[in-house]
């Protein structure tokens, strides 16, 4: 995967997290984004990158939602 399409990626799965936690500002969900953009960074296999951003920052969320 290039740059742009998973830059692409990640921005849907930015929109589709504002959708799933509304209460959640759209500063808190970008920064817990770019959290888990960055603590994938490293990695050298790009392809999953998005589905794995999204489970961490569902779970992330989730949590601090739920207290």
């Amino acid at each position: 995967m290039n740059a742009a399409e998973e830059a692409r990626q990640i921005s849907q799965v930015t929109v589709r997290l504002l959708n799933k936690f509304p209460a959640a500002s759209r500063e808190a969900v970008g920064s817990a984004v770019g959290e888990a953009v960055a603590h994938f960074a490293g990695c050298p296999i790009r392809d999953f990158i998005p589905l794995l951003v999204e489970r961490a920052v569902t779970a992330k969320l989730g949590s601090l939602l739920e207290a």
